[in-house]
Parts: C-alpha cells; sequence; structure tokens
C-alpha cells in the first residue's frame, strides 16, 4: 500500500518520520536509555497528524487498514536505521572537537549525524552561559 502511493506522498511520509525522530530524540536529550519505541510512535502519530500535510491527503480506510500500518512500521525502522548508521561528517566531529575542547568535557558520546547534529546546537548554546564542568550533556 505505502509503495502505491505517488512519491512526493512516500518522500513526505520518510521526512516525517525523521523529522518526529530528530525532534523526540531531542526531548529525551539523546539519552539512549529514555527511548521508549511505543512513546516515539505515539510522538511521531501526534506530529503527523498535525504537521504532515500526506497524513491529511490519504483516504480514511488506507489510514485504517492493518496492512497500511505493517508497512509504515517497516519504514519507521527502515528509516531510524538508516538515521542511526549515517556517520557524523569530518566538520560535525571537527566542529564537536573544538566546542568540547573550549568547554572542557568530557562526556559527549555521539554515534551518528543527528546526534552530532543536536551535540553542535546544544554546546554552540551553552557557549553564551556560565561554565558548569559538572554538567551532563
Amino acid at each position: 500500500m505505502l509503495n502505491h502511493l505517488p512519491k512526493e506522498v512516500k518522500i513526505s511520509v520518510t521526512r516525517s518520520i525523521s523529522a518526529a525522530f530528530e525532534k523526540y530524540m531531542e526531548s529525551i536529550q539523546w539519552d539512549e536509555q529514555k527511548y521508549e519505541m511505543d512513546k516515539f510512535l505515539t510522538y511521531w502519530r501526534e506530529y503527523a497528524e498535525k504537521h504532515a500535510s500526506w497524513f491529511r491527503q490519504l483516504d480514511d480506510a488506507v489510514k485504517r487498514d492493518p496492512r497500511f500500518h505493517e508497512e509504515l512500521a517497516d519504514k519507521i525502522n527502515e528509516v531510524i536505521g538508516k538515521i542511526l548508521r549515517e556517520p557524523p561528517s569530518e566538520q560535525d566531529i571537527k566542529t564537536l572537537n573544538e566546542l568540547i575542547g573550549r568547554q572542557g568535557l568530557t562526556d559527549i558520546n555521539y554515534t551518528c549525524k543527528m546526534e552530532a547534529k543536536y551535540y553542535i546546537r546544544r554546546l554552540t548554546e551553552q557557549e553564551c552561559l556560565p561554565h558548569d564542568k559538572n554538567r551532563k550533556y
């Protein structure tokens, strides 16, 4: 069912999964121990219903079809897997190392590009605040 949707809709589905995953992971500060698939799925569903034009374009019968939900679950797993396998760029690593060095931090671990971008944003914002070497990011 998902594969029979127009190309633009399939692209929009993928983007909504990626955007919701990024926002969800930011909300739990990229703490893998706080990650819960059920909570992410609820977050994604709310995100799609409120912000994704593709969701409004789908027929209600398609939205209720269990096969569609199975295909969506597979797509969600595929997109998340791809996100988690995408390594940070050399520039991301360089920027993070500079930020970490300037702030005297040692406990920042990141494994993918999206997580690296999250820490770049957080640490860049933190540069304007007083430093506390005991805080955890």
